[in-house]
């Protein structure tokens, strides 16, 4: 059986007749066979679909012809299993959600450093290194000297940001994130907040372990990603993090010795939090996966725990804020 094609994508264009494409978009990916969860805004798209090479192909040329879309880009990978088991096209007030209005991420574009000229930026003393994403992934890596917000949500960036400058004088701001969708957000925030000097990191960390050799690297630890590989390393090698399927944090094997951990159920980092009917819950659907995995089938549990579904953070119960191989 071949494999099947996973692409992970977004692009900030303005959409202001979004919900006009939605019905031909859902239509589109229908008739090729495509599974997935597109988000639709005035800002732009965002998703991640799955299926064959041609079907795949066909959504991504349905959705060229959007306004401002030919020019669409997006990130690969493939599986064994369609990780996905309907497809959705959902219309929302923003594709990454921050929560502040009037934004315009469209012109973040302008602000790009590539991969292989961010050391050089990030080791001027002078410029602030900001890391945007949320605990759980900041945890298990990161750029040297960059300030970590200790956020747990992406909505929670704007707060802390305006708090920080209160007690800090910023100028000169370089922002990066797994896959490019939020740096391009905190970038135009940056800028509505007056911050003319910013800039982000083009393709995010994915892009930069993919491009700068590990010994001139300044990337330290894994990188999360919001897939079943959890975590990779430079050359996108898979990591060494497992996941907790009932948190969605990322696990080490001596979390996984403890007695807290009990696969598809709870984790050191969340079974004081769970409630006895959650851990009930998500008991019975670990039992129904390995069930129908000594059936050989596939039980929908077990998409969702391959899925791109993240720990938190999540505007769909697909796809995350910055979805699948992107980061988005």
């Amino acid at each position: 059986m071949s494999q099947l094609v996973v692409a992970a994508l977004y692009k900030f264009t303005a959409l202001p007749d979004f919900s006009e494409y939605q019905a031909p978009l859902r239509d589109a990916a229908v008739k090729a066979g495509v599974y997935g969860t597109i988000l639709l805004a005035a800002e732009g798209i965002n998703g991640t679909i799955a299926g064959t090479r041609a079907g795949v192909d066909a959504v991504l040329a349905h959705l060229k012809t959007l306004p401002g879309c030919a020019d669409l880009d997006w990130k690969e990978s493939l599986t064994d299993d369609n990780p996905f088991h309907r497809m959705k096209v959902r219309l929302k007030k923003e594709i990454v959600a921050m929560g502040v209005e009037g934004l315009n991420p469209e012109k973040s574009f302008e602000r790009y450093v590539e991969p292989d000229d961010w050391n050089a930026v990030i080791s001027n003393p002078e410029t602030l290194v900001i890391d945007t994403r949320n605990d759980y992934e900041v945890s298990i890596g990161k750029f040297d000297g960059a300030l970590d917000p200790e956020t747990k949500s992406f909505r929670d960036f704007p707060a802390w940001f305006r708090n920080y400058r209160e007690n800090h004088d910023v100028k000169k701001v370089a922002m990066y994130c797994t896959g490019g969708i939020r740096c391009e957000k905190s970038t135009a925030f940056l800028r509505s907040e007056g911050i003319d000097d910013v800039v982000h990191l083009k393709g995010g960390i994915l892009k930069y372990l993919e491009t700068v050799p590990e010994e001139k690297s300044l990337w330290r630890g894994e990188c999360f990603v919001f897939d079943q590989r959890v975590s990779v390393s430079h050359d996108l090698a898979p990591g060494s993090y497992a996941m907790c399927y009932a948190c969605r944090q990322p696990i080490t094997d001596d979390d996984m010795a403890s007695p807290h951990y009990i696969k598809g159920v709870s984790c050191p980092a969340c079974h004081g939090a769970l409630s006895d009917e959650q851990k009930r819950n998500f008991a019975e659907r670990q039992k129904q996966v390995e069930l129908a995995r000594m059936r050989g089938e596939i039980h929908i549990g077990e998409r969702q725990q391959n899925s791109s579904n993240p720990p938190k953070d999540s505007f769909d119960d697909e796809i995350e804020a910055e979805n699948g191989n992107w980061e988005q």
